[in-house]
Parts: C-alpha cells; structure tokens; sequence
C-alpha cells in the first residue's frame, strides 16, 4: 500500500488529474509532510481508488497526476451495527472500529437506558464528527468503502425498518446462545449461508427486559458474547469482528 491515502470524489471517473480539498491538501502536504513525486492513492468511499503521484504540493490544493485506476470488490456479505449511544467519546471509537471490521452501516440509536440524549443540531454535529472518525480508520486501514452512518434513531424504528438474513442482539438475558449455533441455524432456514447481518448493541446496563421482549418479538436472535461483561464499545468490536471471521470463512469456501 503507498505511503499516503487521501479522500477525494472526482467528478470523473477517468479523470487525468485530482485536485484535492484544503483539509484534505493540509493533512496530506503539512501534517503527513507528502513531497511531489510521492505516491499517494485517492479513494472515493465508493469502491473506487486511483493511484496516483502528487504532481503540485500545495497545501491549500494539492494536483494528483492518475497512474490507474481500480474498482475494488465489496465483501461477499453486508454487517451493519445497531449501537446504543454510549457517554463520550466512545461512539467515535465504535465507528473507527466498525470500519475497520468492514461494516457497512452504522445507526445509532436511543434506548430506554442511553444516558446521552441528542437535539437535532447536535446531531448534525455528531454525525459529522462520526464521519470524520470513519474517514481517518478507512485511510489507516486501506478500506476503500466508508460506511453509511444513519442519524440517530430510536430502537422501535430500527425494528421497524432494518431488514438482513440474520437479525442478532448481544444480550447478556438468559437464554441467549452462542453465534454459531445461531448460525448453523440460520443456514439451514435460508438453504444457503447468510449475506447479510445486523447486530444490536445495547447501552451500559443493557436493553431493559421490556426492550428485549421487542426485540425478540422482531425476529432478532439474542447471541451471548461470552460470560463476561463487556463494556458496550468492546461488545460492539467483538460481535462484529466474530461474525466477520465466521462469514468470511465462508465466504473463501465457496
């Protein structure tokens, strides 16, 4: 992988050259100390990526002169993670996780017992920042796909609106079961190995009893994540990197 990755959205495709944005022109010329004739790759979030050498290094509109271009393949399955908004900074943490993982959507979301409650120009502000945060774990880890990130949504609307092969709730209520057994399962009732998922994460404290009797009610299988209790950021970088491997593995063996 080259040295340096940016973000850009050229309005071509087959573009010759890229002009960058300031803030991405700053991070790449002063922060990252990018010379010309460096190689830098460009990626649009999309699956696209250009390799590229930088030709003009200016800080304020870096000029990228395109070598190739490429059309990366997604994942043969979709993970998308429901999350509980934690206190803090740790939702930024989840989304860099997540993206890094491979999850291709995020929704955040208030439960009965989310301690961070959002107004609707906060919200904005969030989602900017979770945005930014998934955009600096896709040029770290070399993802050329950048996940949706959904505004903040009540737990009733996901239930509502979220369709996937296999619906999963980490749930630390008794009668919860292990992923593969769930999986094993799933298979059987779909005649093929599921493409799609979604995990719901709860809050500190868990979803209430009630919650859980929603979520069940929804076709959501509850999936224990071992006999320890995680913090919600942790379960969340679990439960997508387990299935992740399991799909994965299935997905290289045909």
């Amino acid at each position: 992988m080259p040295d340096f990755r940016v973000y850009a959205s050229p309005s071509q495709e087959q573009a010759q050259e890229i002009l960058l944005a300031a803030e991405e022109s700053h991070h790449l010329v002063v922060v990252n100390r990018a010379r010309e004739g460096d190689p830098v790759t460009v990626f649009n979030g999309k699956g696209t990526e250009w390799d590229c050498t930088l030709s003009s290094a200016r800080k304020s509109g870096a000029v990228l002169k395109v070598r190739i271009l490429r059309h990366s393949t997604p994942l043969a399955y979709s993970l998308t993670l429901a999350q509980a908004m934690p206190k803090g900074p740790c939702m930024e943490a989840i989304v860099r996780k997540a993206t890094e993982i491979g999850a291709c959507r995020i929704i955040p979301m208030e439960t009965e017992r989310t301690q961070v409650k959002l107004e609707a120009g906060r919200q904005d502000k969030k989602n900017d920042k979770w945005m930014v945060a998934a955009l600096e774990a896709a040029k770290q880890c070399g993802n050329p796909w950048l996940p949706a990130i959904d505004g903040v949504s009540r737990l009733s609307q996901v239930l509502d609106s979220a369709q996937a092969d296999l619906r999963l709730v980490a749930s630390l209520h008794p009668g919860a079961r292990g992923l593969k057994t769930v999986l094993v399962e799933a298979e059987q009732r779909l005649g093929r190995r599921p493409r799609s998922a979604i995990w719901l994460v709860g809050p500190e404290g868990d979803f209430s009893q009630t919650e859980m009797e929603q979520i069940r009610a929804s076709g959501y299988e509850p999936v224990t994540l071992g006999p320890l209790v995680l913090r919600c950021e942790t379960a969340a970088v679990y439960a997508l990197s387990v299935l992740s491997h399991e799909l994965g593995d299935a997905s290289r063996g045909g």
